[in-house]
C-alpha cells in the first residue's frame, strides 16, 4: 500500500514545464489599464455622482 502512495506522490510532484516561457511583448492586463490617469479620473467622477445620488436619496428624500 505504501509503495502505491509513493508512486502517486511522485507523479503528482512532477513540475516539468511543457510549454516555453511566454514572449515579453504580450499585452498588459487589467491592472495596467486601471493605472491610467484618464480612466481613474473618469471612474472617480462616476463614483462621486453615485455617492451624491445615494446621499440625496438617503438624506433629502
Amino acid at each position: 500500500m505504501c509503495a502505491e502512495c509513493a508512486i502517486i506522490a511522485d507523479e503528482m510532484l512532477d513540475t516539468t514545464q511543457t510549454k516555453a516561457t511566454p514572449p515579453r511583448d504580450e499585452p498588459r492586463g487589467c491592472l495596467f489599464a486601471l493605472s491610467q490617469p484618464p480612466l481613474m479620473i473618469f471612474l472617480a467622477v462616476i463614483g462621486c455622482l453615485l455617492l451624491m445620488a445615494a446621499l440625496h436619496d438617503l438624506l433629502l428624500l
